[in-house]
């Protein structure tokens, strides 16, 4: 493993430390989904810092870390004042031995999921590459397309949940008519996008690990589930259920 690798994840694992620690203070785990982008962000920007610069690498680390401050300064206004978020609430009430748990099942697990889903831009920035190349300017194509399907759908929402008089209400207008988590599927894609950026270098194709359990998470895991439950069993939310799809989008079905 590159040396420039093991330092980024040193460092990475010594935030997460610190942050715990904060957290434990503060008496909110829900900042690491604050940290979660910047996280990359310190772990491409560590591993750049000691290999040598080029084009490629230039070009991936810019695009996580445009990825990365948006996503973590959305989250931040999203959670301003409303307290610890109701998943890591449910936790504290439902875990014995919060403390020890929280530091190993949250902070330091997904530590551990950032480096592994960090896989294809630890790799481009370990390798010799410096050729753009067409899968490369592909890949930040589709991450490119998958970066503002989740901005819009995001804003789209935000502007949604702004207005009192929607105030309890779905949002079924915009990138939502066409699916129930159109920012989560936007995030997907990006990763793919990012995957297919690594795959010229020497043994990229095996860090497909990397989109797949971002998109297994969303959908079957952290992300869709859970907050599919919280709406579970309202009318409204049936309804919607019955017309848009949980992910992929279905435009015939949506424009019906």
């Amino acid at each position: 493993m590159s040396s420039a690798i093991i330092i980024a994840a040193l460092t990475l694992f010594i935030c997460l430390i610190v942050l715990f620690a904060v957290a434990w203070i503060i008496k909110d785990n829900s900042i690491i989904d604050v940290f979660w982008g910047i996280g990359f962000v310190i772990v491409c920007g560590t591993a750049l810092a000691f290999s040598d610069i080029t084009a490629k690498k230039t070009l991936v680390t810019l695009l996580v870390a445009i990825w990365a401050f948006r996503l973590s300064f959305h989250i931040l206004i999203r959670n301003k004042g409303k307290g610890e978020d109701f998943r890591y609430k449910a936790w504290r009430n439902e875990w014995k031995n919060f403390r020890v748990r929280s530091f190993f099942q949250i902070f330091m697990l997904q530590g551990a999921i950032l480096l592994v889903v960090a896989s294809p831009l630890l790799l481009i920035i370990a390798s010799p590459s410096e050729d753009l190349g067409f899968l490369t300017i592909l890949g930040a194509l589709i991450f490119l397309g998958g970066f503002l399907l989740e901005t819009i759908s995001d804003w789209q929402l935000m502007k949604f949940r702004s207005n009192p008089e929607n105030k309890g209400n779905l949002i079924e207008t915009g990138c939502w008519k066409y699916s129930r988590h159109p920012n989560y599927l936007g995030e997907a894609i990006l990763w793919w996008g990012l995957w297919i950026c690594a795959i010229p270098e020497v043994n990229g194709l095996f860090t497909i690990i990397s989109p797949l359990i971002i998109t297994l998470l969303l959908r079957y895991v952290s992300g869709v589930p859970m907050l599919e439950r919280k709406y579970q069993g309202r009318p409204d939310w049936e309804a919607y259920c019955q017309r848009v799809p949980v992910f992929l989008p279905n435009f015939w079905k949506g424009k019906k």
